[in-house]
């Protein structure tokens, strides 16, 4: 099985050590990863010791007289030979310098805190798996250590180490259409070295396509890495080096110019994005060069790490070429090909130390086979198993396991929901959706007229029969109310006695066809047995109840359009609430209709199509409500979004009306509209104050408004519908909303079998909860009520569940 191990050091060296690791293995047919932690304390004696391998490495091939593909930086002070040492240097030293070595890393290695991360490694490895391990470090000190020593690769044959920076991307990049391996293969300075065989292995391998630089100039190579066809492999022979304090590398392109990966970044950059896999610099000390190319997220490098010989490296590149075009994975042949070197360490010591491979994580290494088709290579991050490829296969892998916690959260949560447990949160929710919408403008069409406190008490003419307004002031308000000619007057004044004789004129106003009035119908369950009777002089066909059915908690969320009464002693038989009937008869002023339905559901003709208004009726189960009292006609109450409910429309006092203090412009807007005349008096004085969605965010005072201001919301509401395409409320239809609890419990198990990391499956829920609650957003903008605190509990059900079983089951295999 091929396996991918990914070691992050962090910002950690050998000095101060790498107080938080993270390693994380998957598997690469993109299952579950995992991921664990763990720190490694300072090894100041593993830096010396590797100072002091370097400086025998270059004594003892100083002493041999050895050529190696190394330009000599004059700034590089960190390795200082004595010429005395040259004769002092042997073979024997130098063996036991990498012995002690090789000693040196293991006990780091085997750190307490860092055995953790060791042991769980070996614990889901198996020695036949192939095996990538990757090594994201920033640290020089840590790049130049020979990572494949560590015995941890001795006990996995097929496993080989590579270098990574700490950051990288995934890049989707485009391929040359040739069904050859496109190889550019620069040939730089060759003074003193010979690269005629590194180009003859070029030449001889299959399926390739190789143009040759010899010894070019810095524009030749520019042009190229530009050529429009792209290139699969990136080659240099030749000299190179990497200046120590810097970090910064450079090959030498012939004898008079050289360049760093800088120099040549946006060159490099458009040969990645056109398909550029690997680069290979068979050159001495190429670790900044692997570096600065790894910044690029190339996917695959190979450098050495060292001055390297000559013959070594065209042996490394015979090795490797022969093993990769053969068909081994890129990281197994550059093992086999690096194993091989150590039959030359009798003439070169330390020859199999030298390759380096810098890789990206979220690239899979390329094929020669790859290489030689004409289909795109699978581009799929493996380091951060969010890809699409990734999360198809695992939600197959895991399917059952889905399928059934997804079902068996989504039952019990809908099981609560229809008990009326979820209820309250619901209701909560949707006020808060609710509020949040964007503020509109008052209804234009409306005009309040309130009779308050001061209007009540400074009355010339006492009130009889405990009503509130004096009927000598109910004559002077319809009478002035005559000027602005409106369409239709709502009287939502209770009065259950005759006119006095003495405003007969009353009387008239009282029975003109435009004004409709209000009694109450007997609620025997809240204690009232009597009820409020109508005025005796408005007929019948425009007498309405003013009624409000108001949730548990007190809001007034539904809109009662119409009810029955059974009980003929009823004081009061009215059949539709007041804004109901104002809606019908100002629709009915313009030319608008309406029918009911073979449901019995109202609807109304649109007025700029054929289409018709169907009010639904709510039924026991709507929305958020369960066994919800659906007696009667009702609908969903779409209050206008305003800062304040009481702004809904135009609102005047009736003194303030009566004594003309309106200004001009505003009282010449007042013609021809729907009027509202009520009491707004003390909130103690009245039952018929009423809590609102929007209570919450109101003051104190202003939380309950008076039950003029709900008949104002219903009547706008039922205009704005049909006027103006404003929707009603809606909700899914049961199965409907079954299914979308159900998709997002999917996606919570979906999160939970793909983030196995906790902090970043506890962000994941963050973000899909706001996104729940943005899609519920947007729906509630066009009227949609959808159901989000049970969705959102089955997200985290679901993920909880899985994230448990999933912990279980690796508790159950390994400990």
């Amino acid at each position: 099985m091929k396996q991918s191990v990914v070691l992050n050091l962090g910002r950690g060296d050998l000095e101060n050590g790498a107080p938080f690791i993270t390693a994380r293995l998957q598997s690469e047919d993109n299952s579950p990863s995992r991921q664990f932690t763990g720190s490694l304390p300072p090894a100041m004696e593993l830096l010396e010791c590797y100072h002091r391998w370097q400086m025998l490495y270059e004594l003892l091939y100083q002493a041999r007289s050895i050529n190696y593909r190394h330009q000599p930086d004059p700034t590089d002070e960190d390795i200082c030979i004595d010429e005395a040492d040259i004769t002092q240097v042997s073979e024997a030293d130098f063996d036991d310098v990498s012995q002690k070595l090789q000693n040196l890393i293991d006990a780091w290695l085997d750190f307490e805190d860092f055995r953790y991360i060791d042991r769980q490694l070996r614990s889901r490895l198996h020695p036949s798996d192939e095996i990538r391990f990757i090594i994201q470090t920033e640290s020089s000190q840590l790049r130049q250590l020979p990572w494949y020593i560590w015995r941890f690769f001795q006990d996995y044959p097929h496993a080989e180490v590579s270098l990574s920076s700490l950051n990288f991307e995934s890049k989707t990049t485009a391929r040359n259409t040739s069904k050859q391996v496109r190889i550019l293969a620069i040939l730089g300075d060759a003074t003193g070295i010979d690269i005629c065989a590194d180009k003859q292995l070029l030449e001889d391998l299959p399926n390739a396509q190789t143009v040759f630089l010899a010894e070019p100039q810095r524009l030749d190579v520019s042009e190229q890495l530009w050529h429009k066809q792209g290139w699969d492999i990136l080659f240099f022979a030749g000299h190179s080096s990497t200046q120590a304090e810097e970090e910064i590398g450079q090959f030498y392109l012939n004898p008079t110019e050289s360049l760093t990966i800088t120099q040549l970044k946006n060159a490099l950059t458009e040969a990645i994005e056109r398909g550029l896999q690997l680069a290979i610099f068979n050159s001495c000390d190429g670790l900044g060069l692997g570096q600065k190319l790894a910044e690029l997220n190339i996917p695959q490098m190979i450098v050495m790490r060292e001055p390297v010989p000559d013959r070594v490296a065209q042996e490394f590149l015979k090795y490797f070429l022969s093993e990769f075009a053969e068909g081994r994975s890129f990281d197994l042949a550059v093992r086999k090909a690096r194993e091989r070197l150590q039959g030359l360490e009798g003439e070169f010591p330390g020859a199999s130390w030298l390759p380096v491979i810098f890789q990206n994580p979220a690239q899979i290494p390329s094929t020669w086979q790859d290489l030689c088709q004409e289909n795109e290579p699978e581009v799929t991050n493996h380091y951060l198993p969010s890809e699409k490829f990734a999360l198809i296969k695992s939600i197959w892998r895991n399917r059952y396991l889905l399928l059934r916690t997804s079902i068996l959260t989504t039952a019990v949560v809908m099981g609560l929901r229809l008990l009326g447990i979820l209820q309250p949160f619901e209701l909560e929710a949707f006020d808060r959706l609710m509020r949040h919408r964007p503020y509109e403008q008052p209804d234009q069409r409306l005009l309040i007229i309130q009779a308050t406190p001061e209007d009540i008490g400074g009355q010339a003419e006492k009130p009889k029969h405990n009503a509130s307004l004096s009927e000598e002031m109910l004559v002077r308000l319809l009478e002035k109310l005559k000027q602005y000619e409106p369409i239709a007057i709502g009287l939502d004044i209770y009065r259950d006695f005759p006119v006095e004789p003495t405003h007969h004129e009353l009387t008239t106003y009282l029975k003109q066809q435009n004004l409709f009035g209000i009694c109450k119908v007997r609620d025997a369950e809240a204690g009232d047995t009597e009820g409020i009777a109508p005025p005796p002089e408005i007929p019948s066909e425009r007498l309405s109840f003013s009624d409000a059915v108001a949730d548990t908690d007190g809001i007034i969320r539904r809109h009662l359009l119409s009810m029955k009464s059974n009980d003929p002693t009823d004081s009061c038989t009215a059949k539709n609430n007041l804004s109901f009937l104002l809606a019908l008869y100002y629709l009915h002023q313009q030319g608008i209709y309406w029918e009911y339905n073979d449901k019995q559901e109202l609807q109304i003709d649109a007025p700029d199509s054929n289409q018709k208004i169907v009010l639904k009726g709510l039924t026991s189960l709507t929305g958020g409500y369960s066994k919800l009292d659906a007696r009667g006609r009702q609908i969903l109450l779409n209050y206008r979004s305003l800062p304040s409910p009481k702004s809904i429309a135009h609102t005047v006092s009736v003194n303030d009306f009566l004594h003309e203090r309106i200004p001009a412009e505003t009282e010449k807007e007042l013609k021809h509209r729907l009027v509202l005349v009520g009491i707004a008096g003390p909130i103690n004085s009245s039952a018929d104050y009423w809590l609102t969605p929007y209570s919450a965010t109101q003051p104190n005072h202003e939380k309950k408004i008076p039950g003029l201001f709900i008949q104002a919301h219903m009547v706008s509401q039922i205009l704005s519908t049909v006027l103006d395409n404003r929707p009603l409320i809606w909700v899914l239809p049961l199965w409907s909303e079954i299914l979308w609890i159900l998709g997002w419990s999917v996606i919570g198990g979906v999160l939970a079998c793909q983030i196995y990391q906790p902090q970043r499956l506890v962000i994941a829920t963050g973000l899909a909860l706001g996104t729940l609650y943005g899609v519920c957003y947007l729906f509630i903008l066009q009227g949609g009520w959808m159901p989000f605190i049970p969705s959102a509990i089955v997200l985290v059900l679901n993920e909880g569940g899985i994230a448990l079983v999933k912990l279980s089951q690796i508790s159950d295999r390994y400990f």
